[in-house]
């Protein structure tokens, strides 16, 4: 019963309580990525670390619903060391990719090359851009 009425109180309860499921999901990449769009779980806990807000991370992510955004955050602050662990490795992984890509293919001079494969297919020269 609650207290100073005669009803119990499950009766005055209208809210279901139910476990709401995780807006993240795991891509064929293995990225972790918010409401079946494109933006990262890293991308929302980087902005939050910031200092951002909840409501200006939905305002430059539209796409991901404020409520989410809201449940990623709260994922984020019920296990940190699992994420910032997670977020490492996707660091290292991404880092081993870029020497990979790199000892591939040297980005050093691409600019030059592809000026010079303009010129050479007798294309005019790229207009400068104004800064």
């Amino acid at each position: 019963m609650r207290p100073g009425t005669s009803k119990p109180l499950e009766r005055l309860m209208s809210l279901v309580l139910e476990s709401q499921s995780l807006p993240l999901h795991v891509d064929v990449d293995g990225v972790i990525r918010v409401a079946h769009t494109r933006v990262t779980l890293e991308t929302v806990v980087a902005a939050f670390a910031k200092g951002a807000t909840a409501e200006q991370i939905a305002q430059d992510y539209p796409v991901v619903p404020l409520a989410d955004i809201y449940a990623v955050i709260a994922f984020y602050l019920r296990q940190p060391e699992a994420v910032d662990a997670y977020l490492a490795e996707q660091r290292h992984t991404g880092q081993h990719l870029r020497h990979q890509m790199e000892a591939r293919f040297d980005p050093h001079g691409i600019r030059d090359r592809l000026l010079a494969r303009r010129t050479s297919k007798g294309q005019p020269d790229a207009p400068a851009s104004g800064g």
